[in-house]
């Protein structure tokens, strides 16, 4: 297996136990360790992506997956400052 393999694993592995935590009422969805774990878990599935094996619809939704995350971090950040 690839570092590229590797990556996009770790990347899936993230997102499936960050849906699967706020399934079952274990991770806040909006909250900030369900938004890393997307945000990092898309960020890896793109380096996976874009290095190794491109296809443009896993790239564009992988893409989107991580601004949502990043989005969503931010306003939590803004949140805590005012």
């Amino acid at each position: 297996m690839s570092w590229t393999d590797a990556a996009g694993l770790a990347g899936v592995l993230m997102i499936l136990v960050a849906y699967a935590g706020a399934a079952f009422g274990r991770l806040d969805a909006k909250g900030v360790w369900s938004l890393l774990a997307n945000f990092v878990g898309a960020g890896l599935i793109l380096v996976s992506l874009l290095v190794a094996d491109f296809n443009l619809s896993s790239t564009v939704m992988e893409g989107s997956w991580a601004l949502v995350a990043l989005a969503g971090l931010v306003r939590l950040g803004l949140k805590r400052r005012g």
